[in-house]
């Protein structure tokens, strides 16, 4: 079974980190976004699992995101998080095409029991190779054995692990960094592929990805 992915919009950035933090830890993937404009660019660049959409965020709130999604035939389930859950938003919020709606504050507990009630469990474990990432408890195989890395190293290792085949764009793969440049992003992975052979392709001003292994 694949990883599960999510597509995170939320403003607070803290808040975002945290949601992010605790789903990856889950085992699910997670692209976190702080604004709709850029939510509907990642929404229709990349395939979700699942969308959590805060309702007031920049540019393009929500509901209006939601609904163009919908507009586009993007079935993806969607639930809302949001400071206001009076009738008035609750039935605007259903009526954009959401399966659920959680009020702030909550316990990030709650929001990771609403979406493994939707889209279940994910597939903690990653293998490229005789290589191995385990999603839940962050740690690198090799033959079946620990690999030690470096804390960025290993951040860099589970993204690409749990998304092998799919371009990471640059911004995401930076903050994995302690101190992030693309110079510290270039000698970064640079690092890894000589540690671990993993066989990851540059795209020029774009990303990175993790080549398929063919046997």
């Amino acid at each position: 079974m694949l990883m599960k992915r999510i597509l995170l919009l939320e403003d607070d950035l803290p808040l975002a980190h945290t949601l992010r933090d605790m789903l990856e830890d889950e085992g699910y993937g997670v692209t976190c976004v702080y604004d709709g404009a850029a939510a509907a660019e990642a929404a229709y660049e990349h395939r979700f699992d699942l969308y959590v959409f805060d309702v007031n965020v920049p540019l393009m709130d929500g509901f209006e995101l939601l609904e163009a999604l919908r507009d586009a035939r993007d079935l993806t389930p969607a639930l809302f998080i949001s400071a206001q859950v009076d009738l008035s938003s609750l039935s605007h919020g259903f009526r954009a095409g959401a399966f659920d709606y959680i009020k702030k504050p909550f316990f990030p507990e709650e929001l990771l029991l609403r979406i493994e009630a939707k889209i279940g469990a994910t597939q903690p474990l990653h293998v490229w190779g005789d290589l191995g990432y385990d999603a839940r408890t962050h740690s690198a195989y090799q033959s079946g054995s620990v690999i030690a890395l470096g804390e960025v190293q290993l951040r860099l290792f589970g993204l690409f692990m749990s998304r092998i085949g799919v371009l990471i764009d640059n911004e995401e793969l930076l903050e994995a960094l302690d101190h992030p440049s693309p110079t510290a992003l270039r000698v970064a992975i640079n690092k890894l592929r000589h540690a671990t052979g993993l066989q990851i392709t540059n795209i020029r001003s774009v990303g990175y990805r993790l080549e398929p292994r063919h046997s």
